[in-house]
């Protein structure tokens, strides 16, 4: 068994593209965790979504032996933790397993706002910091401004702070020297009743449910019956092991040890990230503190190109599911789109790698409705539900009131852009609460409808900034606010897949919007088809697609002019009769391409 004096637990935080994951292949190679063969670039990234947009989606860890300048050999666990914001809760709860943090900043780029969020959820978990300035060889490299950036900003000391080269490896042993002489060992009671808390948990082919933990106290062996005391399922512990990072089977686990168990789980819903497993017939007092169900936050239904692969689709979502608990998908029918599955995000970055991985790994034809989120509706009832669906939103006289999810957002943007953000942020209805500088970068602080940022305020921002502003958000409570259900009608016909909740001031544009696409996206008939916008009974946008119109006076010449007349009066009769028995053929692409934002 490990003594816990030589036991390192650290996380690494950063923002995307500063560096996390090539620092962390560098600390796998320099403690010898691989072979030369089994090395590979982002080697704890195992996603291809994960390696080609450079983000870490699912937490992995993994054990390393270091054997110090003092002579004495150390167990470095390292957890690689998510970084992008949908992901915040599972990064609180894995920088929970650890006692300290290495914060990794690109020297050339300096300190972010996703650098900033996470750095404030290490020092809530009482880590030790470890500043490392990452990139130190470019020509580009600052340095001291960076150093007095994380001074002002962030608040901590960094006159000790590493100049390393993730990529090239320089100062990979000094960032291994701090990790042993810098952060603290665990501390815990081996003989108190077990303690440990739930990291992170996947489905494996040949295991079953796998779950990732860290002991507090006690001792975790192959055999135990333990318990979850948020769901209270009993079970018995069939493996015990640690990834190195390959798994590794151990006969038990100790005080401060970051390792792996199964256990007979049937369902990965049993298994909440941030709960507390204990010993059944020998509990802990009390659990680990900040414990949440995950959430979704934004919504959005997939239906099938297919209609055949329906049952496919199904089946492709419970087994994503095994490795991803935090979506959630329930049936629905569409008069447009057929069959799909109305599922529930953690957030729009979340939604994009659910939609990807089932079209790359299950090899399925999606299509999309726009994204919404949940209001909170108060009927005249009283009755308060909560509604994400706009087929779900009752009419506007039955309705005493409603909410909807806001946010407080931080930005990070250099000084020049400030204007055209501001602008952005005052048109999404968002209301300022801070505005500091620190050199030539502004720090910006609004509170915002989430509503107005799951459509297109990522991509605004970076296209205002020119990629140089970063955003970090996180969910600040619901206020009252004013919507409508609008509704697209084609041929006086509702078309429930275009229909979407929206903001009382925002209803006539995003009406004239979709209206004017779908002109361009529904073919032409032979008669006149009339697209129009309403909410309830008021028409608040319209366009007309033309008809074809064939020539029917062509055959006739000379000068009579009551023959050309009559052959014009009987083609009007044919168009009318047409436009009232002809059904308008709306191509799929036409749906998704309609409800997409401006580029």
């Amino acid at each position: 068994m490990v003594g816990n004096g030589t036991i390192r637990n650290f996380a690494i935080i950063a923002h995307i593209d500063h560096g996390k994951s090539t620092l962390a292949d560098r600390l796998i190679e320099a403690c010898n965790a691989l072979s030369d063969r089994d090395m590979k670039d982002q080697v704890l990234d195992s996603m291809d979504i994960e390696r080609e947009r450079g983000i870490t989606i699912k937490a992995q860890t993994v054990r390393l032996t270091y054997a110090a300048k003092d002579g004495v050999v150390y167990h470095l666990n390292l957890v690689d933790t998510p970084g992008h914001v949908d992901f915040s809760y599972e990064v609180s709860r894995s920088l929970a397993a650890c006692e300290g943090s290495l914060l990794v900043i690109d020297s050339s780029q300096g300190v972010e706002a996703q650098t900033l969020a996470n750095v404030y959820k290490a020092i809530e978990n009482d880590h030790e910091i470890v500043t490392v300035l990452n990139k130190a060889d470019l020509a580009s490299s600052d340095p001291e401004k960076v150093k007095l950036q994380v001074e002002e900003i962030i608040g901590l000391d960094a006159s000790d702070a590493l100049l390393i080269s993730a990529k090239t490896g320089m100062g990979i042993s000094d960032v291994l020297e701090a990790i042993v002489n810098r952060l603290p060992a665990p501390v815990g009671d081996a003989n108190a009743p077990l303690k440990a808390i739930l990291v992170d948990s996947w489905y494996d082919p040949y295991l079953g449910i796998v779950i990732l933990l860290r002991v507090k106290d006690g001792v975790l062996k192959k055999g135990m019956k333990v318990t979850m005391l948020s769901t209270g399922g009993v079970y018995q512990v069939d493996n015990v092991g640690v990834f190195t990072p390959n798994k590794q089977m151990v006969d038990s686990l100790s005080v401060g040890e970051i390792g792996f168990i199964t256990a007979g789980i049937k369902e990965i819903a049993d298994c909440k990230v941030g709960d507390t497993l204990t010993e059944d017939s020998r509990r802990c007092d009390n659990p680990f503190p900040g414990f949440r169900a995950t959430c979704p936050v934004v919504f959005c239904s997939l239906f099938p190109v297919d209609a055949s692969s329906f049952e496919h689709l199904r089946e492709a979502l419970g087994k994503l599911q095994l490795n991803d608990s935090s979506f959630t998908f329930d049936m629905e029918s569409s008069t447009a789109l057929g069959y799909g599955f109305r599922c529930g995000f953690l957030g729009m970055l979340h939604l994009e790698v659910v939609q990807e991985r089932l079209e790359r790994e299950f090899d399925l034809d999606l299509t999309a409705t726009a994204p919404s989120v949940v209001y909170r509706v108060t009927d005249k009832h009283r009755v308060t539900k909560e509604v994400h669906n706009p087929n779900d939103l009752p009419e506007s006289h039955e309705i005493l009131g409603v909410e909807e999810p806001w946010i407080a957002a931080t930005i990070m943007v250099p000084d020049q852009y400030l204007g055209s953000i501001l602008a952005l942020c005052n048109g999404k209805r968002g209301e300022k609460v801070d505005l500091s500088y620190t050199g030539n970068m502004a720090l910006l602080k609004y509170r915002l409808p989430l509503a107005e940022v799951v459509f297109d305020f990522y991509d605004s921002l970076k296209s205002i900034s020119k990629g140089y502003a970063s955003l970090d958000w996180h969910i600040d409570g619901y206020m009252p606010t004013e919507i409508s259900k609008l509704t697209i009608l084609i041929n006086s016909e509702p078309v429930d897949a275009l229909s979407c909740i929206i903001h009382k001031s925002k209803v006539e544009s995003r009406g004239r919007e979709i209206c004017e696409r779908l002109k361009d996206l529904i073919p032409r008939q032979q008669y006149k088809v009339a697209i129009q916008a309403a909410v309830g009974a008021k028409i608040v946008a319209r366009e007309t697609i033309s008809p074809y119109r064939k020539d029917v006076t062509a055959k006739v010449y000379g000068r009579d002019v009551t023959r050309k007349m009559k052959l014009l009066e009987k083609q009007k009769k044919g168009k009318k009769r047409l436009r009232s028995i002809g059904n308008v053929n709306v191509p799929q692409s036409a749906f998704i391409q309609a409800l997409k934002m401006k580029d």
